[in-house]
């Protein structure tokens, strides 16, 4: 079965069609940052360590799309021009996706994350989030190790897979 929602999720608007788009108009109304019941891509979600248990839970992030503005170090000019315009942003867009949510959420740790669509302003990115302090995930062997004192705020850390990447660990 995930082999199949997988194939699907290789190109979205051509194997999906109108679902993916109602999908889209209905995520750019919803907050940026909003739990989600179920995973949307069930298969992507189990491979990153999803698992339907108490302690797990699930968030949509919507991160705008286009560079950034940062202020300059040169204020020798007017003040219109104290901006550095188009610049690209150093973390990844589901990097600043997966902090927002840690954010939102303050007691959950980030395990990972992966993309669920994009249309022209924003990209969307589900998180999946794990509560250190559940009991349940203080017996699981496999989550176990954000229960630890050293695991926490690992998003800010960069230790997730999308903040090693952004530091060119991998």
């Amino acid at each position: 079965m995930y082999k199949y929602i997988q194939k699907l999720w290789k190109n979205p608007t051509k194997n999906m069609g109108t679902e993916y788009k109602e999908h889209l108009v209905a995520w750019r109304k919803d907050p940026v940052v909003v739990r989600i019941v179920k995973p949307t891509r069930l298969d992507r979600a189990r491979s990153l360590g999803y698992r339907a248990k108490q302690g797990i839970v699930m968030v949509r992030a919507r991160v705008k799309k286009g560079t950034t503005k940062r202020p300059a170090v040169n204020h020798a000019r007017r003040p219109k021009r104290h901006v550095m315009l188009r610049l690209p942003v150093r973390k990844s867009k589901q990097r600043i996706a997966e902090e927002r949510s840690a954010r939102k959420y303050p007691n959950m740790e980030v395990l990972n994350s992966y993309w669920v669509g994009d249309d022209s302003k924003s990209e969307f990115y589900e998180i999946i989030m794990v509560d250190p302090n559940h009991p349940v995930i203080f017996k699981d062997k496999q989550l176990n190790f954000l229960c630890k004192k050293t695991s926490t705020r690992r998003v800010h850390r960069g230790l997730t897979s999308a903040g090693k990447k952004s530091r060119g660990l991998r």
